[in-house]
């Protein structure tokens, strides 16, 4: 069986053989996935990618599942966050942050952790329809048409290093891409967390509407083992 298959969520080049040995022992497990990942070079590229039908499995984001894709891909299983600081099982935070200003520990509660002055910062975002990045913060800050002034970097990368040149003055960036930030990116080392989003739901583990469902539970299966949280669901139309 051909197909396709993508992690393009924290695929940064430091830790890509990381994410080739994550995969290659779930393959290990379900030999009918492609034999090597898919690294799509643009936005348009990886939405693309979401939406094929031959997509065995991947990885998105929720911003994207509510604009629509939830609609052309099955939900395999959430990965776990609690090895980095700002996640708590399923779930992430994103931290705020800034040039400067108060260091905010990760809360204890559940609601966001927002500074003072935000609405009239310069913000920097990956992208309009990112839950982490930009969708989160707005929903927290109250502020829907945030995006309308803001500058889209294209990454989370990309966001941490316009903040430290200068080009902007705050972003959201996801738990996990903020620790590699922090491990990888030198522009991290001028930034401080000011701020936290309240916890959403992580980055989903998807395969395409038309994966068979005997491939779907397979996946999961496998995924589970690596400490996931199975997602599976059938179709009223499915027999499991």
């Amino acid at each position: 069986m051909t197909g396709l298959a993508t992690l393009p969520m924290y695929d940064w080049p430091e830790i890509r053989g990381q994410v080739d040995q994550f995969y290659a022992d779930l393959r290990a497990r379900v030999p009918q996935l492609p034999a090597v990942l898919t690294r799509p070079e643009t936005t348009k590229e990886l939405h693309a990618l979401w939406h094929d039908a031959g997509l065995m499995f991947g990885q998105t984001c929720w911003g994207p599942m509510q604009a629509g894709l939830a609609a052309h891909v099955h939900v395999l299983a959430q990965p776990f966050y609690d090895d980095v600081p700002g996640g708590k099982g399923v779930c992430y935070r994103s931290a705020i942050v800034m040039r400067g200003g108060r260091a905010c520990p990760v809360p204890h509660h559940d609601a966001a952790e927002l500074p003072d002055g935000l609405m009239d910062a310069r913000l920097a975002i990956n992208a309009l329809d990112s839950m982490s990045g930009f969708i989160a913060m707005a929903q927290d800050m109250g502020a829907p048409d945030l995006g309308s002034r803001a500058l889209i970097t294209g990454s989370h990368r990309g966001s941490v290093r316009a903040i430290a040149e200068g080009a902007a003055d705050f972003a959201a960036i996801d738990c996990r891409s903020w620790a590699l930030a922090q491990a990888y990116e030198p522009a991290a080392r001028d930034l401080t967390v000011v701020g936290w989003t309240a916890p959403r739901p992580g980055l989903p583990y998807i395969t395409a509407r038309a994966t068979p469902l005997a491939l779907r539970r397979a996946l999961t299966d496998a995924l589970a083992q690596f400490g996931a949280q199975p997602h599976f669901q059938t179709q009223p139309e499915e027999t499991p």
